[in-house]
């Protein structure tokens, strides 16, 4: 009965800013306002407004739309885990059998650091000769970049 008499005051306020919008001729305005404003009576009218009072103040509804969470994280977090063996290599078996195939598996050699001295010959031009050009290439870019800013 409350729901009822505000959506009506609404309603009958949102008709009134209409009319005094079409007052000034802003007709385009005023039709959009009065949709707005009948809008509430219309939900009043049709049961809606009884429907989504019942809805909101009944903890059994909370406490399935809690269950619904719960199953949407649940959902997630078994996308995230299925992503995560995906790229580790399934079961714990293969892993392993992985692992003993691959026994010298090392870094690459680029991602030894190109600038500045470091172990081998001390100088980067020298390194990438010992070890070939490609060193050298990939990081060329980025050296020019940083002699540019001062770096």
């Amino acid at each position: 009965m409350l729901t009822s008499t505000v959506c009506a005051a609404v309603s009958a306020a949102g008709l009134g800013i209409a009319a005094l919008t079409a007052y000034r001729k802003r007709f385009l305005a005023a039709t959009r306002i009065a949709a707005f404003s009948l809008v509430p009576v219309g939900l009043v009218m049709t049961g809606v407004v009884e429907w989504v009072t019942g809805l909101v103040f009944k903890p059994m509804v909370w406490a399935g739309f809690g269950v619904l969470a719960l199953s949407a994280v649940l959902f997630m977090i078994s996308r995230v885990a299925e992503r995560h063996a995906g790229k580790a290599g399934g079961s714990r078996k293969e892993r392993r059998a992985a692992a003993r195939r691959q026994p010298g598996a090392v870094a690459p050699a680029a991602s030894a650091p190109s600038l500045g001295a470091g172990a081998g010959t001390g100088q980067p031009a020298a390194r990438a000769k010992a070890k070939g050009s490609a060193p050298q290439e990939d990081f060329s870019d980025i050296e020019a970049i940083l002699k540019k800013h001062g770096i």
